[in-house]
């Protein structure tokens, strides 16, 4: 069986360099068809050019700060809180209002 669980210190351990997300749950905890779960932690104040997009759906939810998120061409504002979710095949990305103060985003994808 695999280990149903993850400790802070060993998602830390096995993050990619250079990422701003950190992967909790994934096959390797026992998720199938493609759930997993972690956080983004966005201290960029522009969205990226090139944003992300699934074959499954993601649903977030924010932690902490203030910012902006943009699905496909639909922006809105998010804080604390808020929750969203991105469709399959959805372009998404977010930005924070304030560098010094990010966009704190538990994040989950789902098989459909």
């Amino acid at each position: 069986m695999k280990k149903p669980y993850i400790t802070l210190e060993e998602a830390l351990a096995v993050r990619e360099e250079g990422r701003r997300s950190i992967k909790f749950l994934t096959e390797a905890n026992g998720c199938i068809n493609g759930c997993c779960s972690g956080v983004t932690i966005c201290s960029e104040t522009e969205f990226n050019p090139e944003p992300g997009f699934h074959d499954d759906q993601e649903g977030f939810f924010v932690l902490e700060g203030n910012g902006f998120v943009r699905l496909d061409n639909e922006e809105f504002e998010v804080k604390a809180g808020d929750s969203f979710i991105a469709l399959p095949g959805v372009r998404h990305t977010m930005k924070t209002v304030d560098s010094e103060k990010p966009l704190k985003v538990f994040w989950f994808h789902s098989g459909i």
